[in-house]
């Protein structure tokens, strides 16, 4: 395609991804440098004219949240410094999106103040992929494009053809997407309800639906440390569920105890994204990543052709 004025750069976030999705483009990758002074600051430099030229980042955010908004952060100041035409900034995973509102006094609204940033910075376009909470949009004053990864997880779960599924929402936030999936592949809804007992530790005290001899997905918009997950899983073989359990979830982060959560929790497969950089060291068995790169690739195409991205999101 003839994008001569569309310019793709990414950051060191994932690096894999960013090629993926230029490699999708059909264009040459942004020329920049990323590195840091010795005193540990980020320095980065556009190393082509980009003067008048509609500008994408790709730049998720990964266990170096800090640094990799911060970098983000510089790069779209060096820009709009050089005279970029606009600039989209491509956030798979946009950190800090769980501190979306006060959930107790004296708490900041941590996500607001990242919108805030990116578009004092000077971003004129967001992009990104299942947010975890809806809100955040409205914490933007410039246009935002929140893809989802449902249309990858439906074909997938299709192409499986399995049997007598039931789809359960970890929570009851989760209750609405987990029913457009349970919909697209004609599946039942079960919802569980938890409690957050602490920081990063939940309860699951009751079950909506039925599951006992049923083929069970959970799905949610990320894996932390699957303190959820694994909870959840508890509490559905409590309730007879004696078959198969998958799960499918965005983001993966997997922190700390999470892998061995997952193992011991013998699921049948979980299914995640590449959205969020998942090192070797923490793939196991069962493990399923489906690249985001073609979606994520594909809006960035139709913002550029001033084109619909609705379809996306089938």
């Amino acid at each position: 395609m003839a994008n001569s004025e569309l310019r793709v750069f990414y950051g060191t976030s994932h690096p894999i991804l960013g090629r993926q999705i230029v490699k999708y483009l059909e264009i040459p990758t942004g020329k920049i440098k990323n590195s840091r002074f010795s005193g540990g600051e980020i320095y980065s430099r556009i190393l082509e004219n980009v003067r008048g030229q509609s500008c994408v980042i790709i730049q998720t955010c990964s266990q170096r949240v800090n640094d990799d908004l911060m970098e983000l952060f510089i790069i779209i100041d060096a820009m709009k410094r050089a005279s970029a035409d606009s600039i989209t900034v491509v956030v798979p995973h946009f950190g800090y999106a769980r501190q979306d509102r006060k959930a107790a006094s004296r708490e900041p609204i941590s996500a607001r103040l990242v919108a805030n940033l990116l578009e004092t910075a000077g971003a004129d376009r967001i992009i990104t992929m299942d947010l975890h909470s809806d809100q955040i949009q409205g914490f933007f004053n410039i246009p935002m494009d929140t893809l989802t990864a449902m249309p990858l997880f439906t074909n997938y779960l299709k192409d499986k053809k399995l049997k007598d599924m039931v789809v359960v929402a970890p929570d009851t936030g989760r209750a609405k997407v987990a029913k457009k999936l349970a919909d697209r592949i004609g599946a039942r809804l079960a919802i569980l309800h938890k409690v957050r007992s602490g920081h990063h530790r939940s309860d699951v005290t009751h079950l909506v639906g039925n599951v006992k001899g049923k083929t069970v997905i959970i799905t949610d918009d990320m894996i932390d440390t699957a303190g959820t997950i694994t909870a959840g899983v508890e509490a559905l073989k409590r309730k007879g569920c004696n078959k198969d359990i998958y799960v499918v979830a965005t983001h993966a982060l997997l922190s700390g105890p999470a892998v061995d959560r997952m193992k011991k929790a013998k699921f049948k497969e979980v299914i995640v994204c590449d959205s969020f950089p998942i090192p070797k060291s923490k793939h196991f068995k069962g493990l399923t990543i489906l690249s985001c790169a073609e979606l994520l690739g594909e809006a960035i195409r139709r913002n550029y052709d001033h084109q619909s991205i609705s379809s996306l999101f089938d």
